[in-house]
């Protein structure tokens, strides 16, 4: 059995097959390691697998291909792991002959997902399927629940299951989205790590891909869009690559503050999605095009899968005269813990004001963090990777179809209040910013960014003018990885 530690603690955890623990493995008492909890990497290939009569593990020496005969059918094993809460991280690939799965464990369902693509060669992906008080031998179950129209098979190739500790041991599932879920003192150095023979690519997306502005978050294997529309209109993913449509944030009408605070605002624009301070965050924006006459309100809510988005009113305005506008909010959790708001667009460029844990603002101070001297820069998105805040903005022209001229840029800091440069040492204050994607010849115009941290993987979320549709806006998904020196790449358009 091959067992990788991400975090060296001192003490050996004990991972047994259910009946047949190696006589030379260390032992351990599981009881007795409390808080010096380690991340835990279980190879699927070292397994002593259980299956269905018919079924088959065929070994690739770094990875497993489970053969499924038919629906229903189980591959399983089990380990000894010490009392706490663990996010559940499974690396499977995906591809045209692979159906869907549930895992479980110990008895109990952690998440449903869809190992189908579109491709014929294998694609990996990290997926976070969530959170679950786990104690002593836990059996570890894939069940193939049946197959995506599209797919010829049932088979499902996987290379590990990873358990995360959560820290403090509680239970149920934080979000993950950019900089703002989980806290902000994860560095992330191994995550969205550049491979040259791996370059980052954009998914095959399908499904409801109407969008603009999107913002995503997720929660227990499921990811969450709100985007730009009539009382921010949603969709829902178990994989990032098939998409439904869900109800909008805010039902039949607007909060109320938003007639009498913005007066002929009707779409409420540009959301963001964040989870700190033990509950789920909504800021969007409530203006009208090309005014200052702005705000940004909130919402809160306990959970992404059930209830509703409770109305916290509006936290900054804008008025003509300001040199901002109070529009495209993003929260980022800083190293401290603490939570800012980032927001603006055009004007004197972007903004950040702190919040408090409640997601209110705290005092009366605007800091500034980039600028285009009144040019067009809008949309940022702050996420924090291995010892830098990185912040991504939209520069030039929005919203316009295939004559959109919408593109990505980013900056980094050491300090989530800056000062950011881009990678040649420009400040962002001066209209710094060095591209990471930027249109072709089909997709037109992207922009409005949001990333997404999901095990290992990283993604880029944003819109884009799909040329063959008359420049209609879809949801694009992107890989992205950082290079050598600590730069962004996508894999968009």
């Amino acid at each position: 059995m091959r067992i990788s530690f991400d975090h060296a603690l001192g003490t050996l955890l004990s991972l047994g097959l259910a009946g047949c623990a190696a006589a030379d493995e260390p032992s351990a008492e599981v009881d007795s390691l409390g808080g010096a909890l380690s991340v835990i990497r279980i190879e699927a290939e070292d397994q002593a697998w259980s299956i269905s009569p018919g079924d088959r593990v065929e070994d690739n020496a770094d990875n497993v291909k489970l053969r499924a005969n038919q629906v229903g059918d189980s591959f399983k094993f089990s380990a000894s792991v010490a009392p706490g809460t663990y996010r559940i991280v499974l690396r499977h690939a995906t591809r045209n002959a692979y159906g869907q799965y549930e895992l479980k464990a110990g008895g109990s369902s952690v998440a449903t997902f869809d190992a189908y693509g579109p491709t014929t060669g294998d694609r990996w992906t990290t997926a976070t399927l969530g959170e679950k008080p786990l104690s002593g031998s836990v059996e570890l179950a894939l069940q193939c629940k049946g197959k995506n129209a599209s797919a010829s098979g049932y088979d499902l190739k996987i290379d590990y299951i990873e358990l995360v500790p959560v820290e403090g041991g509680g239970s149920g599932g934080g979000g993950t989205g950019g900089g703002s879920s989980g806290g902000g003192s994860e560095d992330r150095c191994d995550v969205g790590v550049f491979d040259p023979s791996d370059p980052p690519r954009a998914l095959s997306v399908t499904g409801n891909l109407g969008t603009h502005d999107p913002a995503i978050i997720a929660q227990e294997g499921t990811f969450y869009i709100q985007q730009t529309g009539p009382r921010l209109p949603g969709k829902r993913s178990t994989d990032l690559l098939n998409w439904s449509g869900t109800s909008s944030a805010f039902g039949a009408t607007n909060p109320a503050w938003v007639a009498r605070q913005v007066p002929g605002a009707t779409d409420l624009w540009a959301p963001d999605l964040s989870y700190f301070g033990g509950k789920y965050h909504l800021y969007y924006s409530a203006s009208t095009f090309g005014s200052q006459s702005s705000c940004i309100g909130h919402a809160t809510r306990a959970s992404m899968a059930s209830g509703s988005w409770a109305d916290q009113g509006s936290v900054i305005c804008s008025v003509r005269g300001d040199r901002y506008n109070a529009i495209d909010p993003n929260v980022i959790v800083d190293q401290a813990g603490t939570p800012w708001l980032v927001f603006g667009s055009f004007w004197d460029g972007i903004r950040a004001v702190q919040l408090d844990q409640n997601g209110a603002r705290v005092g009366t101070q605007v800091h500034a963090l980039a600028s285009r001297g009144g040019g067009a820069i809008e949309a940022p998105f702050v996420v924090r990777r291995c010892g830098y805040y990185y912040l991504f903005v939209s520069f030039d022209r929005c919203c316009s179809g295939t004559e959109s001229t919408y593109n990505i840029r980013v900056g980094r800091s050491a300090n989530v209040l800056g000062p950011y440069v881009d990678r040649n040492g420009t400040p962002m204050l001066n209209g710094g910013g060095t591209v990471v994607v930027q249109g072709d010849g089909r997709w037109r115009g992207p922009g409005h960014n949001a990333v997404l941290f999901n095990g290992k993987s990283a993604y880029n979320v944003y819109h884009a003018y799909d040329a063959n549709e008359s420049g209609a806006p879809k949801l694009r998904v992107s890989e992205l990885v950082w290079d050598d020196a600590g730069w962004p790449i996508s894999g968009g358009p």
